[in-house]
């Protein structure tokens, strides 16, 4: 006999926000506190920084938030130091 799964309650949809264009990284990071990024991307980093690790991984929030602003649609380039993680933060 099998034993039913153990579940949170929550569906995956009900737990991450809908992707959307961010003004600033401070209306980005609440609800991604680490930021995000597009899969494979690694911090950037200089002199004896560590790289922030904890970040989500989602391509379609991070090419919503990257990129010069755009006056038709109000986006912003939230990833400056163009390393493939918009508003990383520790």
């Amino acid at each position: 006999m099998l034993a039913a799964p153990l579940t949170s309650g929550l569906d995956a949809a009900d737990a991450a926000p809908k992707p959307k264009s961010y003004k600033n990284c401070t209306a980005l990071q609440k609800d991604y506190p680490h930021g995000v990024a597009k899969k494979g991307a690694r911090d950037k980093v200089t002199g004896k920084a560590k790289p922030v690790k904890n970040f989500t991984v989602s391509t379609k929030v991070y090419k919503l938030n990257d990129g010069p602003r755009n006056a038709r649609t109000g986006e912003y380039d939230l990833d400056r130091d163009n390393d493939g993680v918009a508003c990383e933060k520790r």
